[in-house]
């Protein structure tokens, strides 16, 4: 009786520690919060750390390093006799640049262990030092590897007519200093819609766009929709993008060819970003001589149509 109790009250304890595991996932404008999710798994952390902010990854690795100096300098100074020619000033700050030396294996020569308990110490960090320059050294490495999109997307969707056909429009401007080869372009199309048992569904669709891949992909170009009876947007205005919580999704996929690996890049949209009745501005004029000048400064503007 006793060990079933006690086999209950653990899985209690363990199913409410599981409720309390909560992920962020940010998806565009949109914050989905995981719960219930599955604990961390020491892979994880390489995604996290892979994922943060070079800023937040210097100032980590710069912790990190503080953070085992210290513990070390504070494991020498359990013992007076552990290092040799000290400067005479602070012991405790003799330990602590004696392991920024031992830990980056620099060895100026000046201070030494000279007990075992300071080799033991000093084995133990410098075989800890030689793993954080290898991790460190392989972070820094993919972090650069990486391939960047750099595509632009324009601020705002616009739908007008384009050769007498209502058409959704937004731009996209390659921002590299070289084409991206096998392009893909998509639009998912997103919203509620009522059921008749009652309620609302998500329902998701893909847009039919003028074209969507290129062998090449120099500069900016305009996506292009065209609205009619077959489109989910057929018939939709502002009102109704809003009560059916609208979203786009823009997505661009090609091959980096310097480095020759893929890149992607996308942008979401909500009701809120579609303007009717506009549409973009060029951007394109000839220079002569078969250039062609692309004025990325007026990607976003748009103008009135009639």
């Amino acid at each position: 009786m006793a060990t079933s109790v006690w086999v209950h009250e653990m899985m209690k304890k363990k199913l409410k520690k599981r409720r309390h595991n909560r992920v962020s996932v940010q998806a565009g404008q949109v914050e989905f919060v995981k719960v219930n999710v599955g604990a961390w798994q020491p892979r994880d952390v390489y995604q996290w750390l892979l994922a943060l902010r070079w800023p937040q990854f210097a100032a980590l690795v710069a912790a990190v390093y503080i953070a085992l100096n210290l513990l070390f300098a504070t494991l020498y100074s359990l013992d007076r006799e552990s290092i040799a020619g000290s400067t005479g000033g602070s012991w405790f700050f003799d330990c602590f640049f004696f392991s920024v030396q031992t830990l980056a294996t620099v060895g100026y020569g000046h201070m030494y262990p000279q007990t075992l308990y300071g080799h033991v110490i000093s084995t133990i960090e410098i075989m800890s030092g030689i793993f954080l320059l290898a991790v460190v050294t392989g972070l820094i490495f993919v972090r650069f590897s990486r391939p960047v999109a750099r595509i632009a997307f324009s601020r705002c969707m616009v739908i007008s007519a384009l050769n007498g056909q209502p058409t959704l429009m937004v731009r996209v401007g390659n921002q590299h200093q070289h084409s991206i080869v096998d392009t893909e372009f998509r639009i998912m199309f997103m919203r509620d819609e009522p059921l008749v048992e009652g309620g609302d569904f998500r329902y998701f669709y893909t847009l039919k766009l003028h074209f969507d891949k290129l062998i090449i992909f120099p500069a900016a170009l305009t996506l292009r929709h065209v609205i009619d009876k077959s489109s989910p947007l057929y018939g939709a205005t502002l009102e109704s993008l809003q009560n059916s919580r609208a979203l786009f999704a823009v997505s661009v996929s090609g091959i980096d060819p310097v480095i020759a690996a893929p890149v992607q890049a996308q942008q979401d949209y909500s009701w809120r970003d579609v303007r009717f009745g506009e549409r973009f501005v060029e951007i394109y004029t000839e220079s002569g001589r078969g250039q062609l000048t692309v004025d990325y400064g007026r990607l976003h503007d748009t103008e009135a149509v009639d």
